[in-house]
């Protein structure tokens, strides 16, 4: 009888004892279970472009609408500047210029996505910028336009471009789906100097328009002015294009027919025309596609005096302005504010003396000139310096733009506001269910 009694009572204390000893370690090692950030707002597919003596280009991805900056300094233990996601609003994609920084030096940052910072598997990103360029090449232009699959403009959508050794460039996609790139300032990624890009180079261009979908394109630089529209969800091979008639973005001109009186013509390359000059206002202080190293440009132009009419420039903000050419045939206008650093297009629009609308349309780019970073405080703490690996990634195509491995962490401690993980809530119910079952057998063969 007394052996009856103590098998038991010995089970009871071992069930007791797992049980108690379950519940105690999950307890205190809840916190593996914990989240960092909600599901979707993890930066993706980060990459590095536009790399300069002063500046660089951050771009990411996130598979929910989030908004984010960068936050990045000289210091791996002190990023305490930032720089905001220049697409306004919630969404897929992200871009962030750097600028005011100083050539050969190596900068750190990391990605605030949603609230959260995120670095590369708990380190920050790093890069060095390059070394000053001498004088310029002539100006080379890429430009083209994205379109959805159902021809609508692909409106945010940032463009990747490289080729061979080419450090990559990108710009983002104007509302109208429109882009530029300017290769004035391209560099050769492995030897810190201008990059020679010739005519018959093959480019490799890759869209990235996050849920809406991706393009790819191969195309030589001597036809790829304009590329044809780029389709999301296609692939493109546009190596068999005849080559464009100019290497720059020409000027457009229509010309009215012999029979139409010669003051009725219209010349929209803004060039100064005696005949047509009581018609016509023009645009003298940007070519298309031009590169402007200053956020407040000053437009101005030539008209018949009095005449009104509007101008609109698209950026993330747009601006309108009525305006009326001066007594002395000029006009002036700057933006009340700062334009964003990237592709800009200004378009004027008035009626001639037929009563005729007309327009001038002018793409630019914005290069900002160097000045100082807002700065501000960081949530996130801050981890040793990393090395940057720069690889290539397949595309559907054999094009291949360099990115950046890597796996975003969070380094946010916070418990989600939804409560405790469900994992953690099943292991503690099971610790508990062995901690009662233990002290019902252990104190029923007491009773025995």
């Amino acid at each position: 009888m007394p052996t009856k009694k103590k098998i038991p009572t010995i089970v009871g204390l071992f069930v007791l004892t797992i049980g108690l000893a379950t519940g105690v370690l999950l307890i205190q090692n809840s916190q593996i279970f914990k989240l960092g950030a909600s599901g979707g707002t993890p930066p993706k597919d980060v990459r590095i472009t536009n790399v300069t003596n002063s500046s660089f280009t951050v771009s990411w991805t996130t598979q929910k609408e989030t908004s984010g900056f960068v936050s990045w300094g000289e210091s791996q233990s002190s990023l305490t500047q930032t720089e905001s996601d220049e697409i306004a609003g919630q969404s897929f994609i992200h871009l962030a210029t750097i600028q005011g920084l100083g050539s050969q030096k190596t900068y750190y940052f990391k990605i605030n996505s949603q609230a959260e910072d995120y670095d590369n598997n708990g380190i920050p990103w790093q890069l060095t910028t390059m070394s000053p360029l001498g004088a310029s090449p002539k100006n080379k232009i890429v430009s083209g336009t994205v379109l959805t699959a159902t021809g609508t403009p692909s409106y945010p959508s940032v463009v990747y471009l490289s080729t061979g050794s080419l450090s990559p460039l990108s710009t983002t996609t104007s509302e109208n789906g429109s882009w530029v790139i300017s290769l004035s300032q391209a560099r050769d990624a492995t030897q810190n100097a201008a990059y020679d890009i010739t005519k018959n180079d093959l480019l490799e261009i890759f869209v990235q328009a996050g849920a809406s979908g991706t393009s790819s394109a191969q195309i030589f630089l001597n036809s790829a002015n304009p590329v044809p529209p780029m389709i999301l969800g296609q692939v493109h091979d546009f190596k068999s294009l005849p080559p464009s008639e100019e290497s720059e973005l020409p000027s457009s001109t229509i010309e009215a027919p012999e029979d139409i009186p010669q003051k009725s013509k219209f010349d929209l390359s803004g060039a100064d025309n005696a005949d047509s000059s009581q018609n016509t206002i023009t645009i003298e202080s940007v070519d298309n596609g031009e590169v402007i190293n200053s956020t407040k440009p000053a437009f101005f132009g030539k008209g018949p005096a009095g005449a009104e009419f509007s101008i609109k420039v698209e950026s993330e903000n747009p601006v309108t302005a009525n305006q009326i050419v001066g007594s002395s045939g000029n006009w002036s206008w700057s933006p009340p504010e700062g334009l964003a650093p990237g592709t800009h297009k200004i378009t004027i629009s008035w009626r001639d003396a037929e009563g005729i609308l007309r327009t001038i349309t002018r793409q630019f780019i914005v290069q900002a000139a160097e000045g100082p970073a807002f700065v501000s405080t960081p949530s996130a703490s801050i981890t040793p310096t990393p090395t940057v690996t720069v690889k290539p990634t397949s595309q559907a195509t054999s094009s291949s733009t360099p990115k950046i491995v890597t796996t975003p962490t969070s380094t946010s401690s916070a418990i989600p506001v939804s409560g405790i993980p469900l994992p953690t809530l099943i292991m503690l119910s099971l610790g508990g269910l062995l901690f009662v079952s233990g002290g019902l057998i252990f104190f029923s063969a007491l009773k025995q």
